[in-house]
């Protein structure tokens, strides 16, 4: 289906069909939805193979349009890769069910008893680039916390999007629940994600997963509320009281695990007492890593750097380079990251008490850390199963978007009689 005209009548029906299924599954069973999960991860086992031929032609796809390796990296599937998938769904299908969760409970002189309950958002319109992996995530999280979805993967990952989609809706069949709870827009065409984000009548919230460029046109066009983080910017520091081994690995592996996730570390901040030590082992790890490091003045000396432009600081590469400039203490480190950061997730590297606490005292990123990689900025490591992207406002969700993220609530008021004066 690729005929522009058609693509508001398409996307209408499948507004309209998403919310006769959110509700009918804002009152499903959880073990329904468990059911559901634990059959949509025994098929996309069972149809690995179709999955990976269909990647198969995406990667294809990419190579054509020119995408960077680390690019190619996310859109990539593989055995193991898709087991991960299936780790995802069967971890999603494993916890509590949030929907009918009592947040809060209380009783008034009047009468009253008062309950604060959680349920879910609605329709949610999931709008993503390459990873086909957020097909799955992004399905789960959304039938678990009892909310129907729309999602709109990238056009590079069409093919493979659709395979596990395929799988997702098997779960739901085996559940006997709606098989519109989980709908894949079927077209590449960007004309369907206008129409998302204008449905209003249709759905409650938009998020978005892709790079600057994305979530940028979502946060401009949507007309429905989103969930969104703009850039990925994330710092790390280097403390005069930084252990050198923890500092070494925990970067290398930040910057270099998979450096196109939004976890990736950008930028290397150094405290100036330990250039000559841990910061020279540091970067030159990096270099031999075969990360290009963009260097400030104080750090050029190293051999291997290239010199940082102004752009650099406040750039999210997603790719093999970081910038890199030395700091005078951690309070200048903050105000670094609260000028060039981006609220998603910054580090800092010490074996001080109270160097840790002041800096996550005074920042206000989504996620802060102490001695640990950034790389696990990640929903799934945070015991949410998956997530559905990293929040950076301060409207409703923040950080890792997970099931339990995906609810509002509602008050429920229980009197025996009561009237009021």
């Amino acid at each position: 289906m690729t005929d522009t005209a058609h693509i508001p009548a398409v996307m209408a029906d499948l507004g309209a069909r998403a919310k006769r299924a959110a509700a009918k599954l804002a009152f499903a069973p959880s073990e329904a939805k468990q059911k559901a999960l634990f059959a949509a991860a025994e098929a996309v086992w069972t149809t690995r193979d179709a999955i990976i031929e269909a990647n198969a032609k995406d990667l294809e796809f990419g190579r054509n349009k020119g995408l960077s390796d680390a690019m190619m990296d996310r859109l990539m599937l593989d055995e193991s890769r898709i087991q991960g998938v299936v780790d995802g769904l069967r971890a999603v299908a494993a916890q509590d069910d949030p929907v009918g969760e009592v947040i809060a409970q209380w009783d008034m002189p009047s009468g009253l008893n008062i309950r604060q309950v959680r349920t879910p958002l609605g329709v949610i319109g999931v709008i993503y680039e390459s990873r086909p992996n957020v097909t799955a995530d992004a399905g789960a999280l959304c039938l678990k916390s009892g909310n129907a979805v729309i999602l709109r993967g990238g056009s590079e990952s069409f093919h493979s999007s659709a395979a596990i989609h395929a799988a997702l809706v098997e779960g739901l069949r085996v559940a006997d629940l709606p098989e519109d709870a989980i709908q894949l827009v079927p077209t590449r065409d960007r004309a369907a994600v206008s129409e998302l984000l204008t449905m209003t009548d249709h759905v409650d919230v938009i998020v978005p997963r892709g790079g600057k460029g994305l979530v940028g046109l979502v946060q401009r066009e949507a007309r429905v509320p989103v969930f969104a983080h703009l850039e990925g910017i994330v710092h790390i520091f280097v403390d005069k009281d930084a252990d050198p081994v923890k500092s070494l690995e925990v970067v290398l592996n930040a910057k270099t695990r998979r450096p196109g996730i939004c976890g990736a570390a950008e930028c290397l901040l150094i405290h100036r007492d330990v250039v000559d030590t841990v910061g020279q082992g540091v970067i030159r790890a990096l270099l031999q890593a075969g990360v290009e490091v963009r260097a400030d003045a104080a750090l050029q000396g190293i051999d291997g750097t290239v010199p940082a432009s102004d752009e650099d600081w406040g750039t999210e590469y997603l790719s093999m380079a970081i910038a890199a400039r030395v700091v005078d203490d951690v309070d200048d480190a903050i105000d670094h990251i609260r000028a060039h950061g981006s609220n998603h997730t910054d580090c800092i590297l010490t074996e001080d008490e109270s160097t840790a606490e002041r800096f996550f005292e005074r920042l206000d990123s989504a996620i802060l850390m102490r001695n640990a990689s950034t790389q696990f900025a990640d929903g799934g490591e945070f015991g949410m199963g998956a997530e559905i992207g990293i929040a950076t406002g301060k409207m409703h969700a923040r950080g890792p978007v997970g099931a339990k993220q995906l609810t509002s609530f509602k008050y429920l008021v229980t009197g025996n009689g009561a009237v009021r004066p």
